[in-house]
């Protein structure tokens, strides 16, 4: 694409406001959807407790579609900030239109996969009880996966030209029709009929669909439609197409295989035939969203910092970025953890369930809590990985990770069972590779290639 002058000064700078200025939007953001998900799970644990369980399992399977549109999100970030770093912030219209198309393509496959290929699947390894309610709920809710994907694009050209203060709006929207929805269609109020499990599936869908309009509207009345020329053209450009499948392709395919074997450890949970542990594991997942959102907030800026940096030629400031954020991300993923460990009883108790149930859970989540901590630095350093373009070495680093993950699960979940906590520690042992991997690559110096 030709180079051309910039619209506005797009480059960061390695200070603490410049970090902040991007991370605490994208976290305000994050966190609403992590609401979201936590309402979700508190109507459905006040339902019944196999209603919570099965939201486990069910949600992990949509978050491996989900984490795919992250892929291409972070991809599409790296792209848009190696731009903007190099003052070319007029390549954003066509980045964006190629992304859109890609992602729309990828939607497609993701719900083609879901009705004609997963029942095959989940048929032979859920519980055969849960099962036939765990695959119509999933066939409504993969129906929001283009909302989704779309609602990720234009979250990226968000962040990437530094207008990430408006990307709470969209999820403030969605949060709020999610949770009256859920409210409605589970119980059946309003006249409205009572739908269950089913009625998170449909309220989830209609708030996604929500977020994009909201989304589009942001666009266009914030004045960056017109300032940007985006979503004027979607003429096909094959050397963007081409340049973003490259630097996407091998992160979707590390999220995908990184969520999979989420997965797969809670399918090993599902054969226990117990409904308090998959209880208990579905409200980690909650834990992981919530105290996990400085953590993915961070990792973000790390991306788009990295990238930005190398448009701009300063390899030397890219470990200095790296560190600053770590210690930032730390600090308050360190923080959330605090919370949670000094009032789990309260945490719990959301759920509807018993005394019971809460004695069980807190060595769980403490175990969960030092995963985090140690997610709270790998994923910096993995993010920074990204941001250096070199999202091949990205997928290798996740392959090691997940085959350790996955031994050491197979070790303590089949071979060995002790208990539901130590089950949980593979989270240790997966952020560990991550971050001995990550911080080696990048001190290596290896990355220090000439830009595009």
């Amino acid at each position: 694409m030709e180079v051309t002058a910039p619209i506005k000064d797009l480059k960061v700078t390695v200070t603490n406001k410049q970090i902040l200025s991007i991370a605490l939007p994208i976290t305000l953001a994050i966190i609403v959807p992590q609401i979201n998900m936590l309402t979700n799970s508190i109507f459905l644990g006040n339902l019944s407790i196999s209603a919570l369980g099965n939201a486990g399992i069910t949600g992990v399977f949509y978050l491996i579609f989900a984490v795919a549109g992250n892929g291409l999100n972070n991809g599409l970030q790296s792209e848009f900030s190696r731009y903007a770093g190099a003052d070319n912030s007029n390549a954003f219209k066509v980045i964006l239109a190629q992304a859109i198309r890609i992602s729309l393509q990828l939607a497609v496959a993701g719900i083609c996969v879901t009705w004609f290929i997963a029942p095959f699947i989940l048929q032979q390894v859920a519980d055969p009880l849960a099962y036939p309610q765990e695959m119509y709920f999933l066939k409504i809710r993969i129906l929001g996966l283009p909302f989704l994907y779309l609602f990720q694009m234009g979250n990226a050209f968000l962040v990437a030209s530094l207008n990430s203060r408006y990307l709470m709006i969209g999820f403030i929207a969605e949060a709020a029709v999610n949770i009256l929805l859920d409210y409605l269609l589970i119980y059946g109020h309003w006249g409205l009929p009572a739908m269950g499990f089913n009625g998170a599936a449909v309220a989830s869908v209609i708030a996604e669909a929500c977020g994009l309009i909201v989304l589009l509207f942001v666009i266009y009345k914030s004045g960056l439609k017109k300032e940007y020329g985006v979503l004027t053209t979607f003429k096909y450009d094959k050397s963007t197409t081409r340049e973003i499948i490259r630097i996407s392709t091998p992160l979707i395919t590390q999220y995908v295989i990184s969520v999979t074997t989420w997965l797969v450890f809670f399918i090993f949970i599902e054969a226990l035939h117990d409904q308090t542990a998959k209880a208990i594991s579905n409200t980690m997942r909650n834990v992981f969203g919530l105290t996990g959102v400085f953590v993915w907030a961070f990792a973000g800026t790390c991306n788009v910092m990295v990238s930005n940096l190398m448009g701009q030629k300063r390899e030397d400031k890219v470990l200095e970025a790296i560190k600053r954020i770590m210690l930032w991300c730390f600090g308050l993923c360190a923080f959330m953890c605090l919370l949670v460990n000094l009032f789990p009883a309260a945490f719990f108790s959301l759920f509807g369930q018993g005394k019971e149930f809460v004695k069980a859970g807190i060595p769980v989540i403490r175990m969960v809590s030092c995963g985090l901590l140690v997610m709270s630095i790998a994923n910096i350093w993995l993010n920074g990985v990204t941001g250096t373009g070199k999202t091949t070495v990205n997928l290798m680093i996740e392959i090691v990770a997940i085959t350790c993950y996955l031994i050491y699960t197979w070790i303590f979940m089949k071979i060995h069972y002790i208990n539901l906590t130590v089950a949980w520690s593979n989270e240790l042992i997966y952020w560990s590779t991550i971050f001995i991997l990550s911080f080696t690559f990048l001190k290596s110096g290896k990355w220090k290639t000439s830009i595009r």
